[in-house]
């Protein structure tokens, strides 16, 4: 009996040894995989390069799915599909998901590449004359600001009185160039290239395309509120997976691919975050 009696104490305390064990392993570390949706161009490598390890470390798997437009992205997530996505602006989630009828919250901003003004037919805005067309994004949000960028280039403006968040064609009150204006998919744009005289493509797109950032004959100064996000379900914004997204993504490690010449991300616009931690670290040195 009294052997039979320290055989169970040794097994309860394997046991508990065990379950200790597994209670000091990182938040959802057994197995737990998270899916982020991207649209093509270089967010992907992002989330691979800079963000995918240290959510190693922490015990996940991580997947990519890519997707072709700005639609399915939100669609996925919002139905399950994805835990996380990362290709929009906080002006476009807001949008999307007014009109949807979704629930989406922004976790964080992400270093972005923004709108070019790309042409294969021109060198200088100088060179544009009445009946050149002009391609751009057929989104309302994506539409929007490409107009606000064009006016900003003194290539139109709008009428009085009207919200430059929801502009489109025809708000537009003076072109003074005579440019006709061509909204397309956004993925489309660097295909016009051939044909159009310029085109405003999104970064992202444009770097899918093979077309480089210094390529540009303008490049749009990004607001904080058009700098790309990591957006999740509203209902896990203070889930630990979210949390530990975050946690990530402000971490020194993370800084540091971003910050390195080698990568791309190097020459994106940052975030207020990141420029105040970088100049911090700076200082600190």
């Amino acid at each position: 009996m009294r052997r039979k009696s320290t055989m169970k104490r040794l097994l309860a305390s394997l046991l508990l040894g065990t379950v200790l064990a597994a209670s000091s392993l990182p938040a959802l570390a057994a197995g737990k995989t998270i899916v982020f949706g991207i649209s093509p161009g270089p967010y992907g490598d992002l989330i691979k390069q800079a963000i995918q390890p240290g959510l190693e470390r922490k015990g996940y798997k991580v997947e990519v799915k890519e997707f072709s437009d700005y639609v399915q992205p939100n669609l996925a997530l919002a139905n399950g599909a994805l835990d996380a996505n990362l290709f929009q602006h906080r002006l476009y989630l807001e949008k999307f998901s007014a009109d949807k009828g979704l629930k989406l919250s922004a976790v964080i901003n992400v270093p972005t590449a923004g709108l070019g003004l790309y042409s294969h037919k021109i060198k200088s805005l100088d060179e544009l004359k009445k009946g050149d067309v002009v391609t751009l994004a057929n989104d309302p949000t994506n539409l929007a600001r490409a107009l606000r960028f064009l006016a900003k280039l003194n290539l139109l403006t709008f009428k009085k009185d009207i919200d430059p968040t929801t502009a489109s064609e025809k708000d537009i009150e003076q072109n003074p160039r005579g440019l006709v204006f061509k909204p397309l998919e956004a993925a489309q744009l660097p295909r016009t290239l051939d044909t159009a005289t310029v085109s405003v493509v999104n970064g992202n797109f444009a770097i899918a395309a093979g077309l480089k950032l210094s390529e540009a004959l303008k490049l749009e100064e990004l607001d904080e509120n058009i700098k790309n996000l990591i957006a999740v379900r509203t209902e896990d914004l203070n889930k630990p997976f979210a949390k530990d997204i975050k946690a990530v993504v402000e971490s020194d490690d993370f800084l540091k691919v971003i910050d390195d010449p080698k990568y791309i991300f190097k020459s994106f616009q940052r975030p207020e975050w990141v420029k105040t931690r970088l100049a911090t670290h700076t200082a600190q040195k």
